[in-house]
């Protein structure tokens, strides 16, 4: 038989022995990996946090604690107040257009051949810095027609339905018989008929007249008319010409509308030739004859789009530009991943294509939309590179914003303990708009 076991022996398998690790344990070994990053945290993130939210207790010197005054001055500058407006009209709406576009061209180029080439040019600002942003749409909205392209066309669009005067520059010249009336100019003497009546002006270059002028011609008198010829009355050359004569060189004011007035009543009018002659019927006799406002109209140099009440829209303008193709590509993502057979149903049940598009993309792109519009609300709370380089220094407190005006504080007005304030309020701003953003996405992963 074979021998008894040992008293209280094990009968099993042996236990298997634990490896002590030559790192130590684990969590110590992924403290070491995480050090770097932590250290990295706190010196860039958490200590300059801290310190702004402790020099904001303080006065400009930094050496005396000041208490809620530099938050209290958040509500009561009249700086930080626009700042703060101006914020409120970013958030509310450079989100909504850009998130807006991007929705618009994702679905519209969803089915068109060369989407992918138009998604591409829309995403390619994204490339560019908001420096070269900055400056590129500083030329666009260039008061000049000449510079900005944004007032180029809106004159041109202007100047198509009202066109402008010829001769905003025209005015009489010496011993001329015309005088100052109203921002035009009226003769002196009345008129009779069987006159020709010399209307001269000097003060329009030669290159700057109508492509309709000709030569001037001096007008014949007519029986029970009234003739005459309104022209450029200056040859270049001295002493070449003469003053108040029509000469072979002068050009004719081509188009320029004459009227006839007897006690403050227009009784007949007439709009010169190209080669500046007009004629007035018998009605006008005994009547002065005017060159109205309306000839000498400055012309239109379209609109003031970094003025004080157009600059901050102007550069929503410019930043919806840059970022409507994040939204675009951003947006495209979430449509490739919608159901198709849920918008072939609803077209089969009868929706047309602008129900579908209300009633089934947009409520299945619902959480896509909220990401977008909500990361581009937290990208509006800390613009700065735009503002300030478009805005010139003449609108610049008018389309201050928080971020701006905590650069001005901090660095130009030296009043740190203001601009810590600000960046603490900033940062209070935003901290619930990530937060929001944050549990969307926790939400999204758990689906």
């Amino acid at each position: 038989m074979a021998p008894a076991t040992a008293a209280g022996a094990s009968t099993g398998p042996a236990a298997p022995r634990r490896l002590k690790s030559v790192t130590g344990t684990r969590r110590t070994v992924a403290a070491l990996f995480l050090l770097p990053a932590l250290v990295l945290l706190g010196a860039l993130v958490v200590y300059p946090i801290g310190y702004s939210v402790v020099r904001s207790f303080h006065n400009a010197s930094g050496d005396g604690f000041a208490g809620f005054d530099n938050y209290e001055a958040l509500f009561t500058d009249n700086g930080i107040r626009t700042a703060l407006k101006n914020n409120i009209i970013w958030v509310v709406f450079a989100p909504a257009v850009a998130t807006a576009l991007g929705l618009i061209f994702a679905v519209l180029t969803e089915r068109v051949r060369w989407g992918t080439a138009f998604k591409l040019v829309v995403f390619m600002p994204m490339a560019i810095s908001m420096l070269a942003a900055g400056i590129i749409f500083r030329l666009v909205y260039d008061q000049d027609p000449d510079r900005g392209v944004a007032n180029a066309v809106w004159v041109g669009v202007h100047d198509t339905f009202a066109q402008s005067s010829a001769f905003p520059k025209a005015h009489p010249g010496r011993d001329s018989p015309l005088k100052p009336d109203q921002g035009g100019f009226i003769t002196s003497a009345t008129v009779r008929t069987g006159e020709s009546v010399a209307l001269p002006l000097v003060g329009v270059a030669p290159d700057q007249m109508p492509k309709s002028a000709k030569k001037a011609v001096r007008a014949e008198p007519e029986p029970g008319k009234i003739t005459g010829t309104a022209w450029q009355d200056f040859t270049r050359g001295k002493g070449v010409g003469k003053l108040g004569a029509v000469d072979p060189s002068e050009f004719g004011y081509a188009g320029m509308r004459i009227e006839a007035v007897r006690d403050g009543k227009v009784v007949a009018s007439s709009k010169a030739a190209g080669d500046g002659t007009f004629t007035l019927p018998a009605k006008a006799d005994g009547s002065q004859l005017r060159l109205p406002a309306s000839n000498f109209k400055a012309p239109y140099n379209g609109v003031d789009w970094l003025g004080p009440s157009l600059v901050t829209p102007a550069i929503i303008g410019a930043y919806v530009w840059m970022w409507a193709g994040f939204a675009m590509v951003l947006i495209a993502a979430g449509l490739a991943g919608v159901p198709r057979e849920l918008l072939e149903a609803a077209r089969v049940d009868g929706a047309n294509e602008w129900q579908v598009f209300r009633r089934v993309t947009v409520p299945l792109l619902a959480p896509v939309l909220a990401v977008v519009a909500v990361t581009l609300m937290i990208n509006v709370l800390k613009i700065f590179d735009l503002v300030f380089i478009i805005a010139p220094g003449s609108s610049q407190d008018d389309a201050n914003v928080l971020a701006l005006e905590l650069y001005r504080k901090g660095f130009s007005e030296g009043q740190p303990g203001i601009a810590s304030a600000i960046a603490v309020f900033l940062l209070l701003m935003v901290i619930p708009v990530m937060l929001f953003n944050m549990r969307r996405l926790r939400r999204e992963v758990r689906r």
